[in-house]
């Protein structure tokens, strides 16, 4: 399928590694289906022609160890009848992960279904939090604020160690994600592995959620409050209701959190950039194998191009969130406070095949409008602010106090000055003395 002609039906998404139970991740371009609807229609034969280069001899030579080992299954394996529909998703999980890459993945008709039932907005139910499957055990990449997992004190980067007393070890994080999965109000214990604490129980009972995309509130000491869960169907629409209603309302400046904020569609992320910057402003670049390279540019000229502007984000500010981030930094339209974010820079498509699950396929690399590469690397703040076990303790948001202090202080990229660190440096005596060297934070844009 020509690369191009994909790109010109597709909607773009972008995601963490892989999605399930509220649990989003991969940067996918979700295809529309119409290029390969002929194929599974019969529209055009299977063996018109070559197939990913290979003769259809040929391919029929390769595949017969396949069907060789499908006859000695069927007619050896003990228990009997063997289901055939198990056996044809299990080869297609196989030859999608021989890969090696953990973007590039199956998704079975139920599990497709969930993540497009997440990204449209609809109610679904599970423990509510973004996962990464790709290591040994999943993963916690951000729980969605007020779901179950959120409110059982899930964290970024938590590993599900056990699930109701059975040890994870060794089990493919896809079974386990299963385990997690379940209808709203059972209940599900986790044996969480966090940091260097002794691992510990926490008890959810599952639920149904819908998790708004937008969340706004303007502040007492006239700070404005936007916060992104996600870049889905209803971002966009949501967030020029938000600023709608904030923006005539003059606030001093504006904070966007995009804290735990897991991705979404790329053209929504657009879309969202375009009501911060100018129009016609690369927001990313799309930098596919071959080198070749496409730029995303906002659309119109949004209603908040001029006030200040803060930028919150963690570990858990993945995919889109740091395209948004990139953008704002490059352009010097927001500070960016908090922990580096998580790298996630490739893209997918996400074409459906016959059988009602997709096969995401990583096509490509983003790159900052700056075309510095994000993935496996995130996006380092300009102002780093740690959260401790004290803060989360005592419901205390140290991000979010500095964040509205620098916007109470008038404090803008072009003004910034970052703090200095002090290094030790041997003297004459041979001991040493501190020095200040000033810290660089963030890009030089």
């Amino acid at each position: 399928m020509n690369r191009r002609v994909i790109r010109a039906i597709a909607i773009v998404v972008i995601f963490i590694s892989c999605f399930f139970s509220g649990a989003a991740s991969g940067f996918i371009l979700k295809t529309l289906p119409e290029v390969i609807s002929a194929q599974k229609d019969g529209d055009t034969p299977r063996n018109a022609g070559p197939i990913g280069g290979i003769p259809v001899s040929e391919k029929e030579t390769m595949m017969k160890p396949f069907w060789e080992a499908w006859d000695i299954l069927h007619q050896h394996y003990v228990d009997q009848p063997i289901d055939d529909n198990v056996l044809i998703e299990g080869a297609i999980k196989g030859l999608v992960d021989s890969l090696g890459d953990p973007h590039t993945r199956y998704s079975d008709k139920e599990s497709y279904q969930e993540e497009q039932d997440y990204i449209e907005g609809h109610e679904y139910e599970g423990i509510g939090a973004w996962v990464d499957i790709t290591g040994d055990y999943v993963k916690i990449t951000s729980p969605m604020k007020g779901s179950p997992a959120d409110k059982a004190g899930l964290r970024p980067k938590d590993l599900v160690i056990a699930i109701d007393g059975e040890d994870m070890t060794g089990i493919d994080p896809d079974v386990a994600l299963d385990k997690i999965l379940g209808p709203k109000d059972t209940k599900v214990v986790l044996t969480i592995k966090r940091g260097d604490q002794e691992p510990f129980d926490v008890p959810i009972i599952r639920a149904a959620v819908i998790t708004p995309m937008v969340i706004s509130e303007m502040r007492e000491d006239g700070v404005a409050v936007i916060e992104l869960t996600q870049f889905g169907d209803l971002t966009t629409k949501e967030l020029k209701e938000a600023l709608a209603d904030l923006m005539p309302q003059n606030p001093k400046g504006l904070l966007l959190d995009l804290r735990n904020n897991g991705g979404g569609y790329v053209d929504v992320c657009v879309e969202v950039a375009s009501e911060f910057l100018p129009r016609r402003s690369v927001v990313l670049i799309e930098r596919e194998g071959d080198g070749s390279e496409t730029e995303y540019k906002t659309k119109y000229e949004g209603r908040a191009l001029d006030i200040p502007m803060v930028v919150l984000g963690n570990e858990g500010t993945a995919s889109a969130s740091e395209i948004l981030i990139g953008a704002l930094q490059y352009y010097d339209r927001a500070l960016f406070v908090g922990t580096k974010t998580f790298g996630k820079g490739s893209m997918q498509i996400q074409p459906e095949i016959s059988n009602g699950g997709a096969v995401s396929v990583t096509i490509a690399h983003w790159l900052t409008p700056a075309h510095e590469l994000i993935h496996e690397l995130g996006i380092t703040p300009d102002i780093d602010v740690q959260l401790s076990e004290e803060d989360y303790e005592n419901d205390r948001d140290p991000q979010l106090d500095k964040a509205v202090q620098l916007i109470l202080d008038g404090v803008t990229p072009q003004n910034f000055v970052p703090e200095p660190t002090v290094t030790a440096e041997p003297s004459a005596e041979g001991t040493a003395q501190p020095t200040v060297e000033p810290t660089v934070s963030g890009e030089d844009l």
